[in-house]
């Protein structure tokens, strides 16, 4: 698929991997809305790139409406990139207790309910375009974590949720199949984005050492690239793609 004079809508995108791919895809040609509820950095973004920015909280159905509608109006709507994630750590049982069930709610609520929020209003949209290439309508790219798989001591909310966004590519894209719309989910490992980059440098370092090669924090530039190639290979599709440097997380 090509983006240009197509739109395409990224949540989280004010900063981190969502910035990146913001970046990237508009560098493409596509008309980039950045939906966030980080005002001020999305809209220094947007006017950085020649996007929109829409404040928007991904467990909202208005919001997400709202930020589909802007990308719809600037231009066929035809990629839906889901970055937007909450990640806090607590124990099932720590010293304070058991986990505090409203917390792991909130973190399913915004990371998973928020990805299909945004995937189920995005595909209503994308289903009405003209069929492109082989029909194909539209791309709908989650943002799940190597933590689906490999949840560390403290992650069981974060990867709860991350695993659901893993379990719900398949049936997602099988469900949007007869609308030519594919589904695909990123797994990123350990990558400097800034709840990272807020850490000491040391622990930055150490945590790179952990990736077998290469032996450093991905780039959200790296994450921005296989969302492109995802949008171009017409073939990937129901997969989730590990994106870690070959990483497997330890208890801790």
């Amino acid at each position: 698929m090509q983006l240009e004079g197509h739109s395409a809508i990224v949540t989280g995108g004010a900063s981190g991997l969502g910035a990146a791919t913001a970046r990237q895809l508009a560098r493409r040609g596509a008309r980039v809305v950045l939906a966030d509820v980080q005002d001020d950095a999305g809209r220094t973004l947007a006017a950085e790139i020649g996007g929109q920015f829409v404040h928007c909280d991904v467990t909202s159905e208005p919001d997400v409406l709202a930020a589909v509608n802007a990308a719809q109006a600037l231009a066929p709507l035809r990629v839906a990139v889901s970055c937007a994630g909450i990640a806090p750590a607590s124990r099932t049982l720590g010293k304070q207790g058991p986990h505090p069930l409203d917390l792991f709610r909130r973190v399913v609520e915004v990371n998973l309910i928020g990805s299909f929020n945004v995937a189920r209003l995005a595909a209503a949209v994308m289903a009405q375009q003209p069929a492109l290439v082989d029909g194909e309508r539209g791309v709908v790219i989650n943002t799940a974590s190597v933590a689906a798989f490999e949840g560390q001591i403290g992650q069981v909310a974060y990867a709860a949720s991350k695993a659901g966004i893993a379990g719900m590519t398949l049936p997602l894209a099988r469900d949007l199949a007869r609308d030519g719309i594919r589904v695909v989910t990123i797994a990123p490992g350990i990558f400097a984005t800034p709840m990272l980059l807020g850490m000491p440098e040391e622990v930055q370092v150490a945590l790179g050492q952990m990736v077998p090669f290469p032996q450093r924090l991905g780039r959200p530039e790296e994450y921005a690239a296989l969302v492109e190639s995802i949008v171009a290979n017409p073939m990937l599709n129901g997969e989730v793609i590990r994106l870690d440097g070959a990483i497997r997380m330890q208890p801790k």
